[in-house]
Order: structure tokens, then sequence, then C-alpha cells
């Protein structure tokens, strides 16, 4: 992540995108309404005129056009008012145009189908334009009739002036209405940031370790990512303790076997034999410990593995290995079974419980792997002489036969494993006459 990177900038910044793009285009849209509005209300005005010029229109006994001096409308009388008209007497060749029309020339319309309105903005000299009003009739005035076009002229300044306020207004108000929204949306996004904001603070607190984890109560949106990190401090410390109680035990431990040793430098006769005692002694030590500080623990975080597989895996290993005794290891798990487990820890805790019975057995080993509800129960019994002692066995260097090694180390990593997932391991009798191990493990 690039350094400066802002959630809540890139938020506003999206947030002001699309405000201003959708009130550009809802300005746009009411402009040209606006503007069309404006165009057809001058039409209107236009077409109007056209009809005071029809009232005033009349013919002479030979059919040409009369026009009175004066027109209805005023503008029409004053020379460049920015109102013109034009009437034209098409059998006759006829022309008549207002007052206001002196000292121009104005681009009037002579051709339009007769009963026809025609509206357009036309071109004149010198670059200005014009709205125009154009009507075809033929008018009878008793028994005579002449077919007349009249055109009526309006300079663009006056729609171009309305169109032109409107726009400024409206942009104004849109502008304000967009600056308003904008600090509108910003004090939103940091309301709506604010339980972020709080949760970064904790977090950096817990990192100086002025508090022990995530307390404050977030949004349901923020509490799923709260509970993880929890889980993930305490896993964490969970393992750094571990990892402490490991260490410390592996160095309080060693320090009696390391003591025989010294003691038995000056005995050359006991030596090799203290020597091979106390190393024994000194691997079961260092396999317990490192066993306890690997255990990954609730595996919350690790995806679902099979199960079957791994029980395979560890059945063909320990055939091998025990196959001068002739011992019979038989696996009996769900093929589709998958757990949310450490592949290691898994591996640790079946094959420890495996490799125990193994070396008890007489003839035989049955392992079996179930779901039960919510949780994962693995049982593993032999026919060998079972447990004297289900309690002290757990125990770190209590061993029931020395000519068995390993024994009691394997079952104090499976129960220090088992309880890393706050599981349970208990240990009793089997049906088939040895000893039973069972694990329950709690989902995830």
């Amino acid at each position: 992540m690039k350094p400066g990177y802002s959630l809540r900038a890139r938020l506003l910044l999206g947030a002001a995108l699309v405000l201003l793009a959708f009130l550009a285009g809802a300005g746009v849209a009411v402009q040209r309404a606006h503007e069309d509005s404006v165009r057809a209300a001058h039409y209107v005005r236009l077409q109007g005129t056209v009809y005071l010029l029809l009232a005033q229109a009349e013919l002479d006994p030979a059919g040409g056009l009369v026009m009175p001096r004066e027109t209805a409308e005023p503008r029409l009388s004053l020379p460049g008012s920015g109102l013109y008209a034009a009437i034209y007497n098409t059998d006759r060749g006829q022309e008549w145009r207002s007052a206001s029309t002196v000292g121009m020339r104005a681009p009037f319309r002579r051709t339009v189908e007769t009963g026809q309105w025609h509206f357009e903005a036309v071109e004149g000299e010198a670059g200005t334009s014009f709205l125009s009003a154009t009507y075809a009739v033929r008018w009878a005035a008793g028994a005579r009739a002449a077919p007349l076009v009249l055109s009526v002229l309006e300079e663009r300044g006056e729609f171009k002036r309305e169109v032109r306020v409107f726009a400024r207004t409206l942009w104004a108000w849109l502008g304000g209405a967009a600056a308003l929204l904008l600090a509108a949306q910003l004090l939103l996004l940091r309301w709506s940031l604010a339980p972020l904001r709080r949760l970064a603070g904790e977090i950096l607190r817990v990192e100086n370790g002025e508090q022990p984890r995530i307390e404050g109560l977030y949004p349901n949106e923020v509490s799923g990512l709260t509970d993880n990190l929890n889980t993930l401090i305490q896993q964490e410390r969970v393992r750094q303790t571990r990892y402490k109680e490991a260490l410390s035990f592996l160095a309080h431990s060693l320090k009696t076997p390391l003591a025989v040793l010294r003691g038995a430098l000056h005995d050359t006769a006991q030596l090799p034999a203290a020597v091979e005692q106390q190393v024994a002694r000194m691997d079961g030590i260092v396999q317990h410990q490192l066993g306890r500080a690997a255990a990954s623990g609730s595996a919350r975080f690790t995806p679902p593995i099979a199960v079957l597989p791994v029980l395979q895996r560890i059945r063909e290993a320990l055939r091998k290995v025990y196959a001068d005794r002739g011992v019979a290891f038989s696996v009996e798990c769900d093929a589709g079974l998958a757990w949310r487990i450490d592949e290691g820890d898994l591996f640790e805790i079946a094959g420890n419980l495996m490799d125990n019975a193994g070396k008890w057995a007489r003839s035989r080993v049955a392992a079996r792997v179930w779901r039960d509800g919510a949780r994962l129960r693995i049982r593993v019994d032999d026919d060998g002489p079972g447990f004297s002692d289900t309690e002290s066995i757990l125990r770190m260097h209590v061993r029931l036969d020395e000519r068995v090694p390993g024994h009691g180390v394997g079952l104090a990593v499976v129960n220090d494993l088992v309880a890393s997932h706050e599981g349970e391991l208990v240990l009793g009798r089997a049906e088939i006459g040895g000893a039973r191990a069972d694990v329950v493990l709690p989902a995830p």
C-alpha cells in the first residue's frame, strides 16, 4: 500500500466525481430545456405578430396588397428595433416591409407551402442572427384573393440574453448546492469512518503494550474484523508464552542430566552407561519441549485439510517401523472428512498416539477418526497390557517401562498439543483389551 493512502480521500473523491457528473448532466439538461422553452415562447410571439399583420392586411381592387402606415406592433415602426416583418404577394411579385427594416437587408423567407408555418434560426449580415416565423396563406377580401407569404424576424440578442441570465443563475445555484453537498458528504464520511479511526487507535495502543486487546464496541461490518484481530493477538501471545515456557523448562530440565554427566566424568567405568542413559533422557526432554513450542494451537485461519491421507501416511510409516513384530495397523475414517487444523499438529497427535500404541501392542492397533457434531474425535486402541496409571503417564519423565523408550514423551506431547487446541485427551481401556487414547478437538 502506498504511503499516505487515504480511504476517506478516495471515497470523497469518488463521491465528488459522481456528484459533479450528476449535477453537470442535470444542469445541461435543465439549461437546454429552458432554452427550448424560451425559443418556443419567442416563436409564439412572432406567430402573434404574423396574426396582427394578417388582421391589418387589405387587398385593392386589382388584388394588390395594401398595408396601413402604422402597424399594431410599435416595434415594426421603429428602424433597427430588432423586430422586422415582410409580406410577399407571390402572384404580383409585390413585397411589403415594415419601417423597422430601413437601411438593412433582412433574410426573409419568400417560399413556404400554403397553410404551413415555418420556424427557424437564420443568419444575416455582419454575423447577426434571427429567429424567423413564416406563414403562407391565400388571403381573400370579398371577391378578391391573393397568395401571401408573411415573414417576421427577431434578432436573437434578447433570446440569448434570457438564456445567458438563466444559465448564470442556474450554474451559480448548482455550484452552491454542489459545495454544500460535498461538505455534507465530508462530514458524513468522517462520521461513518470514525469506528475505523478508533480501531486504528486501539491497534496502535495494543502494539505499544498499552492495552491487551481490542476492547471497543464496533458496527457489525467491523466487529468481525475486531474479533479476528483479537483471535490473532491471543494466538500470538499464547505462542510467545509457549516458546518462553519451553525454553525455560528446557533449561531447567537439562540441569539434572548435565550434572549427572559431569559427575560421571570421574567414574570412567560408569561413564558409557551414564552417557547413554542421560542422552536418552535429554533427547526425550528436547522432543517434548520442542513439541510444545511448535504446537500451532487453535487453527481458525487454517484451511481445512483432508484427514484420511494423513492417517494413511502415518499407518504406512509405522508398518515399516514395526514390521519385525508383525503389528497390524488399521485406519477407519470417512474419505470426505476435512478439519481446520495445522497438518503438522494432526501428524503429531495421530502419529504419537499410533506410535505409542504400536510400542505396547501385541499384534493390533486400531485408529478411528470421525466427526461428532462440531467436534473431531480421534480414538486409538491397542491390544497390549493397557495403562496402569493414566494420570502420571501424561507427566514428563514418568515411564511405565524403560524397555520401551519414549512412551511418556509421546503422550505428553499429544496432551500439550490437544490442550493448545482447547481439546481433551482421555486415557482408558480399549474393547480389544489394551489401552485406549481418546482425543476430542472442538471446532476452531
